[in-house]
Parts: C-alpha cells; structure tokens; sequence
C-alpha cells in the first residue's frame, strides 16, 4: 500500500505555533537540545584529550545508545500506558539530577562519566517516544508535517548552538562546565512541559507487569503488519550502522586527525552541520505536501551519502564544514519524513511502542557501527568515512523499491486525478454469480481462505457477486451506507478520503487486496471514495457472509492486520458518530474473536483502503 497527503489546500508552516501546548513542548525541546549537544561534545571532547583513542570515542556514544537495549521497548510500553505528560516531566527532572553530578563524580574516576551519560540516555528512551506519540494529539493532521519539521528543529537543529558553545567551552579549558549548562536546560525544558495541556489517552484492561509481554507483541504485530512500517526497517538498519554509528563516531577523530582542526573547529563543524538541518526543516515545513514521504526519504538519503563521500574524501576544514552543512540539510528531509511515516501509520494506542521499537532498532544497529569506527585506530580513517556514505547512498537506492516508498510522483498524481474526476455516488454496475474460477482466482491471491470450510466455500458461492468496473468508476463513496466488502481480483483501485481541494491517506489496491471490510462489519457509512484506477474485477462479499468467513483459522488475522493499518490511516475528527469511544473498544475492533461472534461490534469505521 501507498500513503501520501494528496491536499491541495496547505496551512501556513508556521500556523502549529498558534497552539500554546505545542509551543511550550517546542521551546523546551529547542533549550534541552542545546544542552544535549553540551552534553554530546562536551563527553566526547574530554574522553579524547584523556585517551586520544578513536574507540573510546565510540564507545562514549555507544553509551548514549546501549540503555535502548535494555528499557526501549518496555518504555514504549510505559508511554502507551500511562500519562505522557508525566512520563515527560519526570524524565525532564531526573535528567537534570543525574546530569549535574557529572562534574562531581567525573574528578573521582572517569568511568562515572560514562555510566551518567548512560543513565541520563536510559531516562531519555521514555521521554522520546512520549513526545513523538503527544505530537499528533496537539497538531491536526493537515499541520502534523509542518508540526514535525519545527519539533525536529527544536529536537536537533539547536544543536549548532551547543555543539559550537561546547567546543568554545573546551577550548577555554572548562570542559565540565558544559554539564552544568545542560542540567539547567532540562530543568527549564520540564517547566514548559508543565505548562502544556497533553490530552491523556484512556487505558483500560490490566496494566500490570504481567501485561507488557502482550503489550510488547501488539506494538510489533502493528509494525510487521503495516507495509509501510515494515519497508522502513531495512532503511533504519542500513541508516543506524552507517550514520549514527560509524559517521557519528568519527566525526571527532576525523576531524583532528585528517583535516588538522582543534576542538572549536569541530565543534562549529557539527553546529554548522544544525544549522542545515534547521534550513531544510523549515524547508520542509513549507514542501513536505508537495511530494510523498518516500519520495523524500529517497532524496533525502541519496544527498547526505554524496555530501558524506565529499567530507570523507576533503582535505580542507572549510570545503568539509560545507559538505556536513549539507548533509544536514539533507538530513532534514529523512527526518522529517520518516516521522510522518511512523505517526501517520501507527493506531494512536500503538504509537509509543511502535516508535520505541524504531529506536530499539536504532540503538542496536547504532552501537554495532560505533564499534566499528574503533577500526580507525588500524586502518585509514578516510576510508571508513567513506565506507559509511556510500552505505548511505544504498539507503536511497533500497528506498527506491520498497513497498511504500518509492512509487513515482507522476503516478500517486494520476491516482489522485482518478479520484476527482470520479462520480460522486459509488456504482459498480451489473453483477453476476460467483463461479468455481472466480473462486479460485481468489484463494491464489489470498491463500489464507484454502482454510475455509465446506460450508464457508459454498457460502461465498451463493452469496458472493462478481463486478467489474472500467477507469474511473466509483465503486463506494464516502457517506454511503455499507452492506458488503470487495476483494480485488485484477486491475488496480484507489482510494483517498476527499478534504476540500484534494485527498489525503490515498492508497492504492491491486489483485488480492481488499477493502470496505470494516464498515461492512460495523455497519457504518463509508469514510473514503474507492474509484477504479485500471479496468478492474472485484468480488463482492455482503456483511453477513464476510462475519461468517471470519471464523475461518487466519481469516480473522489477516483483516485485523488490514485494520490496523487503515485505523491508523483514519483520523477520529473523521468519525462523528464514533468520537466517544474508548481504546478499549478500539482494541476489540482488532480482535479477532470479535469479528466472528457475527455481531456487529462497536467501532469507528476506517478508510476504505
């Protein structure tokens, strides 16, 4: 499936900021950014004076990732669960607490320095995910892309003001007093998220320990189940040990040691490197509609690893500040896009735990690469720069070809054509019986019904029709009543939910997919427009008989799998008569049991496709 924002009608870039939760949540992130980066170069720059040793380098900023290993996902878990305001304050505090005892302990041993740096990086695995979860309760769909172009602004591009200030710190020769400066931004950042009013999700059912296995296995299922999600995976692997590990890892011995710069050059390297990044968020803030998120993505990537082999291949400071400022910026569009791609396909109940498994992935891969940078220490320096921004030019190349990701942008246009030229009124024409052949056609393009039953087989027989549509038919439209689901059995269909001028979370069905199935089953109106995009076959099941088929061993997987992406695709501002419900009624619409009681569940209807 493909997902895009297809509106015509834009907000302005900066209209998020008339909402006060998401400035207070912004101006925190933008002044414990620049602590981090204190934190980041001041760590980084007192190890290396200490052990002039590439692999200590690494293994500080392996530091900052290991506890992801440990508490990732049952953070995630935590964040789902409880208050994310909460979650945040209390992360904001104990950061500030743990990191103004560096300058105390770090006199009695180093290693505490690398064991605070780990623990402040443990309480940041829960702050991160409640932000990233928070921001589509705050922002509107139609502001979510220019919401997290600002928010990555604050959460990365005001890093050039602490990476610069910690560089200049070292370079006056008080290094520790950049771990002061950062404890007073955590406790500035936790006053702003005290402010900010952060809708609370409702939880019910047990909450338990005993629960975060289950827990744990509902956050994944929705990431292997959702293609977009699963086709990001590869990407944040080949992106962790390329760019987070290896590249991040030397940026510091490269610099001393091939370009000949001190710490202040290093340090306005990586603050010029934000300043990119802040450039081409706000970019992004302004463009993100204007192509897809895999197209971005794509672009993005392709970018920062041809800007990675011109630092990598540089002997001046000044042509290598340039070629990182650029990456940067090109950093930018993969951030930013790679966000959208995560919030806007994960169910708001599933958020947390879906973005702590991202940062999990992260954190493993990451670690990996920055053990391999301590390969510098054998071999040429520039060579494993290298190594990684080719890595990261194969980022883009993969993304290309993914499911998801790499559709052209000529061709999600045209399908967007296709559904506003379709007639208003869905009207597949004349139907027919289904036959043995129509049958299996169908269980050779979903294998999952082999497992029906006799009297499940002859059930679609006798009560399954068969409809074919030419180009631009309109198959089911949005405010329609629902009384059956269809099953496509060649040709293409796409569907989008129509917003003024154009149409967002627009997808696309071939031969084997199927859609309509949760209204059929709640018994709602449509909330999508399903027009033909080819000449296409569709198979007709009415309501009654798709709840009998759902009793059948993996029918009823297969279309909460369905579910779960197209819930996560479908806004409840879309969804009047659903709006009070709770998560745990939402819940019961994805389980399986509830769809073959042959009752009709309530739930919010979802995008048709």
């Amino acid at each position: 499936m493909t997902t895009v924002s297809a509106s015509l009608a834009q907000p302005s870039a900066f209209a998020v900021f008339r909402r006060r939760s998401f400035t207070l949540l912004w101006t925190g992130q933008f002044v414990s950014t620049i602590g981090d980066a204190l934190l980041i170069a001041g760590a980084g720059i007192l190890i290396f004076q200490r052990t002039n040793s590439a692999f200590s380098v690494g293994l500080m900023a392996a530091a900052t990732l290991g506890p992801a290993l440990v508490v990732g996902l049952i953070a995630g878990v935590v964040v789902d669960r409880y208050d994310r305001k909460k979650i945040m304050l209390a992360a904001d505090l104990l950061r500030a607490g743990i990191v103004a005892l560096i300058p105390i302990l770090v006199s009695v041993d180093l290693v505490f320095l690398y064991v605070l740096v780990a623990a402040s990086a443990t309480v940041s695995e829960f702050f991160s995910p409640a932000l990233d979860a928070t921001l589509p309760e705050i922002a509107p769909d139609e502001e979510l892309g220019a919401a997290n172009s600002l928010m990555a602004i604050s959460s990365f591009g005001s890093t050039a003001v602490g990476f610069a200030a910690g560089g200049l710190i070292a370079a006056l020769g008080d290094v520790q007093l950049a771990f002061v400066l950062d404890a007073v931004t955590f406790a500035f950042s936790a006053g702003c998220t005290y402010l900010a009013t952060i809708p609370r999700i409702p939880v019910s059912g047990d909450t338990s320990i005993r629960a975060v296995g289950s827990n744990l296995r509902d956050g994944f299922r929705v990431l292997v189940q959702t293609p977009i999600l699963r086709s990001m995976l590869p990407i944040t692997i080949i992106y962790a040990i390329a760019a987070v590990g290896i590249w991040n890892a030397l940026l510091l011995p490269f610099s001393v040691r091939a370009l000949g710069a001190n710490t202040f050059q290093y340090g306005l390297q990586e603050g010029l490197t934000s300043v990119g990044f802040v450039i081409g968020s706000l970019v992004m803030a302004q463009l993100v509609g204007r192509l897809r998120e895999g197209q971005w993505i794509v672009l993005g990537y392709l970018a920062m690893g041809l800007m990675g082999v011109a630092y990598g291949l540089s002997h001046s400071i000044e042509l290598a500040i340039a070629a990182v400022a650029l990456s940067g910026f090109a950093n930018a569009l993969t951030s930013t896009a790679g966000r959208l791609i995560r919030q806007r396909n994960t169910p708001r109940e599933f958020r947390g735990r879906v973005m702590s498994a991202f940062s999990v992935l992260t954190s493993v891969f990451g670690i990996i690469g920055m053990l391999m940078a301590g390969l510098a220490d054998v071999i040429d320096i520039r060579l494993l720069v290298v190594f990684a921004s080719l890595a990261t030019i194969a980022i883009g190349v993969v993304a290309a070809v993914l499911p998801g990701l790499g559709q052209p942008a000529d061709e999600w246009r045209r399908l967007a054509q296709v559904l506003r030229a379709a007639p208003p009124r869905g009207a597949l024409g004349t139907l027919r019986p289904v036959t043995l052949s129509d049958f299996d056609s169908l269980v050779g393009l979903v294998p999952t019904l082999r497992n029906l039953d006799r009297s499940g087989r002859e059930d679609l027989l006798v009560h399954g029709q068969i409809g074919d549509a030419p180009v631009g038919t309109c198959i089911v439209a949005r405010g329609e009543p629902s009384t059956a689901a269809y099953f496509v059995l060649a040709g293409k269909a796409v569907a989008g939910t129509p917003t003024g001028d154009g149409y967002r979370s627009l997808s696309e069905m071939g031969p084997g997919d199927f859609f309509g199935e949760i209204a059929a089953l709640t018994g709602a109106t449509r909330t999508a427009n399903v027009v033909a995009a080819e000449p296409v076959t569709l198979l007709e099941v009415p309501a009654a008989t798709l709840r009998r088929l759902m009793k059948a061993p993996g029918m009823g997987e297969l279309v909460t799998g369905k579910m779960n992406e197209r819930l996560a695709r479908t806004s409840l501002t879309d969804l009047p008569k659903f709006g009070g419900l709770d998560q745990a009624e939402l819940r019961d619409l994805r389980t399986p049991a509830a769809m073959s009681m042959g009752g009709t569940p309530a739930a919010p209807a979802a995008s048709e496709a």
